[in-house]
Protein backbone atom coordinates (compact mmCIF):
# COMPACT_ATOMS: atom_id res chain seq x y z
CA UNK A 1 0.00 0.00 0.00
CA UNK A 2 1.13 3.82 -1.03
CA UNK A 3 -0.58 6.52 0.43
CA UNK A 4 0.25 9.73 -2.25
CA UNK A 5 -0.96 13.25 -1.65
CA UNK A 6 -3.27 14.46 -4.79
CA UNK A 7 -3.59 18.70 -5.17
CA UNK A 8 -7.19 20.29 -6.11
CA UNK A 9 -6.06 24.03 -5.27
CA UNK A 10 -5.05 24.86 -1.79
CA UNK A 11 -6.11 21.49 -0.33
CA UNK A 12 -4.49 18.26 0.02
CA UNK A 13 -5.99 14.82 -0.48
CA UNK A 14 -4.14 11.74 1.35
CA UNK A 15 -5.15 8.70 -1.21
CA UNK A 16 -4.37 4.82 -0.39
CA UNK A 17 -3.13 3.30 -3.26
CA UNK A 18 -3.01 -0.20 -4.28
CA UNK A 19 -2.59 -1.81 -7.97
CA UNK A 20 -2.26 -0.56 -11.70
CA UNK A 21 -4.44 -0.82 -14.23
CA UNK A 22 -7.73 1.31 -15.03
CA UNK A 23 -8.72 3.36 -11.40
CA UNK A 24 -11.51 2.70 -9.13
CA UNK A 25 -11.95 5.47 -6.56
CA UNK A 26 -12.99 4.81 -3.30
CA UNK A 27 -14.73 7.28 -0.84
CA UNK A 28 -15.41 7.02 2.20
CA UNK A 29 -18.69 8.07 4.38
CA UNK A 30 -19.10 9.58 8.34
CA UNK A 31 -17.41 8.97 10.65
CA UNK A 32 -15.04 6.70 8.37
CA UNK A 33 -11.82 7.18 6.59
CA UNK A 34 -9.91 5.41 3.87
CA UNK A 35 -9.62 2.70 5.90
CA UNK A 36 -13.33 1.93 5.59
CA UNK A 37 -12.45 -0.01 2.32
CA UNK A 38 -9.46 -1.94 3.57
CA UNK A 39 -11.35 -5.32 2.59
CA UNK A 40 -11.86 -4.27 -1.00
CA UNK A 41 -8.72 -2.65 -1.67
CA UNK A 42 -6.21 -5.10 -2.46
CA UNK A 43 -8.93 -7.35 -3.83
CA UNK A 44 -9.42 -5.09 -6.10
CA UNK A 45 -5.80 -4.37 -6.52
CA UNK A 46 -5.07 -8.14 -7.48
CA UNK A 47 -8.39 -8.18 -10.34
CA UNK A 48 -6.09 -6.22 -11.81
CA UNK A 49 -7.38 -2.58 -11.26
CA UNK A 50 -5.62 0.44 -9.51
CA UNK A 51 -7.46 1.35 -6.63
CA UNK A 52 -7.86 4.74 -4.68
CA UNK A 53 -8.99 5.17 -1.24
CA UNK A 54 -9.50 8.71 -0.52
CA UNK A 55 -9.86 10.64 2.72
CA UNK A 56 -12.12 12.91 2.26
CA UNK A 57 -11.38 16.41 2.58
CA UNK A 58 -11.90 17.65 6.44
CA UNK A 59 -10.90 13.55 7.35
CA UNK A 60 -7.75 11.78 8.55
CA UNK A 61 -4.45 13.09 6.58
CA UNK A 62 -6.35 15.43 3.98
CA UNK A 63 -6.89 19.10 4.33
CA UNK A 64 -9.05 20.22 6.67
CA UNK A 65 -10.68 23.52 5.50
CA UNK A 66 -12.57 25.65 8.88
CA UNK A 67 -15.08 27.24 6.43
CA UNK A 68 -18.29 25.29 6.09
CA UNK A 69 -18.87 26.74 2.63
CA UNK A 70 -15.49 24.76 1.64
CA UNK A 71 -17.68 21.77 1.84
CA UNK A 72 -19.91 21.90 -0.60
CA UNK A 73 -20.38 18.70 -3.19
CA UNK A 74 -19.16 21.33 -5.66
CA UNK A 75 -16.25 21.28 -3.93
CA UNK A 76 -15.89 17.45 -2.88
CA UNK A 77 -16.43 16.13 -6.67
CA UNK A 78 -14.04 18.42 -7.81
CA UNK A 79 -11.67 16.60 -5.09
CA UNK A 80 -12.80 13.31 -6.57
CA UNK A 81 -12.25 14.62 -10.14
CA UNK A 82 -8.98 15.62 -8.94
CA UNK A 83 -8.05 12.26 -7.91
CA UNK A 84 -9.56 10.98 -11.03
CA UNK A 85 -7.25 12.90 -13.21
CA UNK A 86 -4.05 12.65 -11.18
CA UNK A 87 -4.22 8.84 -10.86
CA UNK A 88 -6.78 7.45 -13.33
CA UNK A 89 -5.37 9.91 -16.62
CA UNK A 90 -9.62 11.04 -16.47
CA UNK A 91 -11.30 8.04 -16.63
CA UNK A 92 -12.62 6.15 -13.00
CA UNK A 93 -15.08 3.64 -11.42
CA UNK A 94 -16.26 5.17 -8.67
CA UNK A 95 -17.84 3.31 -5.41
CA UNK A 96 -19.32 5.65 -2.55
CA UNK A 97 -20.32 4.55 1.21
CA UNK A 98 -22.60 6.98 3.18
CA UNK A 99 -21.40 10.49 2.49
CA UNK A 100 -19.09 9.01 -0.01
CA UNK A 101 -22.09 7.72 -1.89
CA UNK A 102 -23.78 11.44 -1.87
CA UNK A 103 -20.07 12.43 -3.11
CA UNK A 104 -19.90 9.22 -5.67
CA UNK A 105 -23.34 10.33 -7.43
CA UNK A 106 -22.90 13.85 -7.37
CA UNK A 107 -19.37 13.14 -9.33
CA UNK A 108 -21.19 11.13 -12.01
CA UNK A 109 -23.87 13.58 -11.92
CA UNK A 110 -21.11 16.65 -12.69
CA UNK A 111 -18.41 15.21 -14.12
CA UNK A 112 -19.81 12.13 -16.10
CA UNK A 113 -17.16 11.73 -19.04
CA UNK A 114 -14.87 11.31 -16.14
CA UNK A 115 -17.30 7.99 -14.52
CA UNK A 116 -17.41 5.27 -15.91
CA UNK A 117 -19.57 3.21 -13.58
CA UNK A 118 -20.60 4.10 -10.19
CA UNK A 119 -21.53 2.55 -6.88
CA UNK A 120 -23.29 3.73 -4.08
CA UNK A 121 -23.54 1.99 -1.03
CA UNK A 122 -26.14 2.83 1.45
CA UNK A 123 -27.40 5.90 0.34
CA UNK A 124 -29.52 6.16 -2.66
CA UNK A 125 -29.27 8.89 -5.79
CA UNK A 126 -31.89 11.51 -5.52
CA UNK A 127 -31.34 14.28 -7.90
CA UNK A 128 -30.94 18.00 -6.46
CA UNK A 129 -34.05 19.49 -5.57
CA UNK A 130 -35.04 23.12 -4.68
CA UNK A 131 -35.64 22.30 -1.16
CA UNK A 132 -32.85 21.79 1.25
CA UNK A 133 -32.94 18.35 2.58
CA UNK A 134 -32.30 19.75 5.97
CA UNK A 135 -35.78 21.25 5.83
CA UNK A 136 -37.75 17.92 5.48
CA UNK A 137 -35.65 16.49 8.22
CA UNK A 138 -37.35 19.54 9.93
CA UNK A 139 -40.42 19.02 9.06
CA UNK A 140 -40.35 14.92 9.37
CA UNK A 141 -39.02 15.21 13.02
CA UNK A 142 -40.87 18.79 14.46
CA UNK A 143 -40.76 17.41 17.90
CA UNK A 144 -37.65 15.37 18.19
CA UNK A 145 -33.98 14.80 17.99
CA UNK A 146 -32.90 13.80 14.63
CA UNK A 147 -29.25 13.73 13.99
CA UNK A 148 -28.76 15.59 11.13
CA UNK A 149 -30.48 18.98 12.47
CA UNK A 150 -28.25 18.58 15.66
CA UNK A 151 -25.20 18.95 13.28
CA UNK A 152 -26.16 22.10 11.66
CA UNK A 153 -25.08 24.21 14.79
CA UNK A 154 -21.09 24.67 14.95
CA UNK A 155 -19.77 23.78 18.49
CA UNK A 156 -21.65 21.76 20.64
CA UNK A 157 -21.43 18.30 18.48
CA UNK A 158 -17.54 19.00 18.57
CA UNK A 159 -17.75 19.10 22.13
CA UNK A 160 -20.06 16.23 22.45
CA UNK A 161 -17.97 14.19 19.89
CA UNK A 162 -14.80 14.91 20.53
CA UNK A 163 -15.03 14.63 24.14
CA UNK A 164 -14.35 10.80 24.36
CA UNK A 165 -13.22 9.50 20.77
CA UNK A 166 -13.20 5.87 21.47
CA UNK A 167 -16.78 5.69 23.05
CA UNK A 168 -17.86 8.28 20.46
CA UNK A 169 -17.08 5.66 17.61
CA UNK A 170 -17.85 2.44 19.31
CA UNK A 171 -21.74 3.80 20.15
CA UNK A 172 -21.64 5.26 16.99
CA UNK A 173 -20.56 2.13 14.92
CA UNK A 174 -22.57 -0.30 17.08
CA UNK A 175 -25.52 1.99 16.35
CA UNK A 176 -25.71 1.92 12.69
CA UNK A 177 -24.67 -1.69 12.61
CA UNK A 178 -26.74 -4.82 12.22
CA UNK A 179 -25.58 -6.27 15.22
CA UNK A 180 -28.16 -3.84 17.44
CA UNK A 181 -31.45 -4.97 18.44
CA UNK A 182 -33.22 -1.73 17.82
CA UNK A 183 -32.32 1.14 15.53
CA UNK A 184 -30.32 3.53 18.26
CA UNK A 185 -29.88 6.03 15.28
CA UNK A 186 -34.00 7.19 14.82
CA UNK A 187 -34.38 6.14 18.01
CA UNK A 188 -37.15 9.25 19.61
CA UNK A 189 -35.40 11.38 22.08
CA UNK A 190 -36.38 15.20 23.03
CA UNK A 191 -35.59 17.76 20.37
CA UNK A 192 -32.82 18.89 23.06
CA UNK A 193 -30.89 15.84 23.50
CA UNK A 194 -27.26 14.78 22.71
CA UNK A 195 -26.18 12.95 19.76
CA UNK A 196 -25.09 10.00 21.97
CA UNK A 197 -28.13 10.05 24.21
CA UNK A 198 -29.12 6.37 24.36
CA UNK A 199 -26.72 5.10 22.79
CA UNK A 200 -25.13 1.96 23.88
CA UNK A 201 -21.20 1.00 24.26
CA UNK A 202 -21.77 -2.82 23.55
CA UNK A 203 -19.29 -5.49 25.36
CA UNK A 204 -18.46 -7.50 23.42
CA UNK A 205 -18.00 -5.38 20.32
CA UNK A 206 -19.38 -6.70 17.04
CA UNK A 207 -16.36 -8.43 15.61
CA UNK A 208 -16.47 -7.05 11.79
CA UNK A 209 -14.18 -4.24 13.68
CA UNK A 210 -11.61 -5.84 15.81
CA UNK A 211 -9.48 -3.31 18.04
CA UNK A 212 -6.66 -3.17 16.08
CA UNK A 213 -9.14 -1.56 13.32
CA UNK A 214 -10.79 0.83 15.26
CA UNK A 215 -7.31 2.04 17.14
CA UNK A 216 -7.18 3.21 13.18
CA UNK A 217 -10.01 5.87 13.04
CA UNK A 218 -9.89 6.68 17.14
CA UNK A 219 -5.84 7.90 16.11
CA UNK A 220 -7.41 9.72 13.16
CA UNK A 221 -10.43 11.45 14.81
CA UNK A 222 -8.25 12.40 17.82
CA UNK A 223 -5.41 14.09 15.87
CA UNK A 224 -7.96 15.73 13.50
CA UNK A 225 -11.29 16.65 15.49
CA UNK A 226 -14.70 16.46 13.87
CA UNK A 227 -15.18 19.88 12.30
CA UNK A 228 -14.16 19.28 9.57
CA UNK A 229 -16.48 15.96 8.98
CA UNK A 230 -19.74 17.66 10.14
CA UNK A 231 -19.29 20.79 8.00
CA UNK A 232 -20.77 18.15 5.30
CA UNK A 233 -23.77 18.50 6.95
CA UNK A 234 -23.43 22.02 7.64
CA UNK A 235 -22.91 22.78 4.04
CA UNK A 236 -25.72 20.48 2.69
CA UNK A 237 -28.55 23.33 2.56
CA UNK A 238 -25.68 25.32 0.48
CA UNK A 239 -25.70 22.21 -2.05
CA UNK A 240 -29.74 23.46 -3.19
CA UNK A 241 -28.62 26.83 -4.82
CA UNK A 242 -24.94 25.29 -6.33
CA UNK A 243 -26.53 22.69 -7.87
CA UNK A 244 -29.86 24.61 -9.17
CA UNK A 245 -29.19 23.72 -12.88
CA UNK A 246 -29.07 20.26 -11.92
CA UNK A 247 -32.36 20.05 -10.29
CA UNK A 248 -34.30 16.46 -10.95
CA UNK A 249 -31.23 15.65 -13.02
CA UNK A 250 -30.76 11.79 -13.98
CA UNK A 251 -27.91 10.06 -13.14
CA UNK A 252 -26.25 8.91 -16.90
CA UNK A 253 -22.79 6.36 -16.18
CA UNK A 254 -23.98 2.92 -15.52
CA UNK A 255 -25.13 3.19 -11.75
CA UNK A 256 -25.24 0.18 -9.14
CA UNK A 257 -26.52 0.22 -5.83
CA UNK A 258 -25.53 -1.75 -2.19
CA UNK A 259 -27.73 -1.66 1.05
CA UNK A 260 -27.53 -3.64 4.39
CA UNK A 261 -31.00 -4.61 5.13
CA UNK A 262 -31.10 -3.60 8.40
CA UNK A 263 -29.73 -0.11 8.01
CA UNK A 264 -31.42 2.63 9.40
CA UNK A 265 -30.87 5.22 6.22
CA UNK A 266 -33.80 3.57 4.33
CA UNK A 267 -36.58 4.00 6.29
CA UNK A 268 -35.35 7.80 7.60
CA UNK A 269 -38.44 9.05 5.88
CA UNK A 270 -41.58 7.56 7.56
CA UNK A 271 -43.38 5.12 5.73
CA UNK A 272 -40.88 4.41 2.84
CA UNK A 273 -38.03 2.15 1.60
CA UNK A 274 -35.82 4.61 0.35
CA UNK A 275 -33.97 1.42 -1.17
CA UNK A 276 -36.73 1.10 -3.19
CA UNK A 277 -36.06 4.57 -5.06
CA UNK A 278 -32.29 3.12 -5.77
CA UNK A 279 -32.82 3.37 -9.65
CA UNK A 280 -35.51 5.80 -9.81
CA UNK A 281 -32.78 8.22 -11.24
CA UNK A 282 -30.13 6.49 -12.94
CA UNK A 283 -30.50 6.40 -16.75
CA UNK A 284 -28.51 2.81 -16.89
CA UNK A 285 -28.75 1.10 -13.39
CA UNK A 286 -28.04 -2.44 -13.08
CA UNK A 287 -29.34 -3.14 -10.37
CA UNK A 288 -29.31 -3.46 -6.78
CA UNK A 289 -28.07 -6.12 -3.74
CA UNK A 290 -29.26 -6.11 -0.57
CA UNK A 291 -27.15 -7.47 2.08
CA UNK A 292 -29.52 -9.89 4.73
CA UNK A 293 -28.14 -9.15 8.16
CA UNK A 294 -26.06 -6.24 7.35
CA UNK A 295 -26.60 -2.72 8.93
CA UNK A 296 -24.90 0.60 7.55
CA UNK A 297 -21.46 -0.02 7.64
CA UNK A 298 -21.74 -2.84 4.69
CA UNK A 299 -18.31 -2.83 3.58
CA UNK A 300 -17.39 -3.39 7.02
CA UNK A 301 -19.32 -5.55 8.35
CA UNK A 302 -20.21 -7.84 5.49
CA UNK A 303 -16.74 -7.62 3.14
CA UNK A 304 -17.41 -10.71 1.16
CA UNK A 305 -20.87 -10.13 0.26
CA UNK A 306 -20.31 -6.54 -0.84
CA UNK A 307 -16.99 -7.22 -2.16
CA UNK A 308 -18.63 -9.57 -4.78
CA UNK A 309 -21.42 -7.55 -5.66
CA UNK A 310 -18.96 -4.67 -6.74
CA UNK A 311 -16.75 -7.39 -8.38
CA UNK A 312 -20.37 -7.98 -10.40
CA UNK A 313 -20.92 -4.91 -11.67
CA UNK A 314 -17.38 -4.23 -12.87
CA UNK A 315 -17.46 -6.71 -14.81
CA UNK A 316 -20.64 -5.88 -16.36
CA UNK A 317 -19.15 -2.68 -17.63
Amino acid sequence: MDFVTVKNGDVSLNVAVQGEGPLILMIHGWPELWYSWRHQISHFARLGYKVAAMDVRGYGASSKPHKVKDYTLRHLTADAAAVIDALGGGEAIVFGHDWGANIAWATALLYPEKVKGVAGLSVVYTPPSDRPVTELFKELFPDSFFYITYFQQEGPPEAELEADIRGFLRKTYYAGSGDVPTDQIRAKKPADAKFLDGMVDPDPFPAWMPDADLDVFVRAYEAGGLRGPLNLYRAWPLNTEELKDYRGAFIKPPAFFIGGERDTVRHFVPGMDLYDMAGAACEDFRGSVIVPGAGHWIQQEAPEATTAALENFVKEL
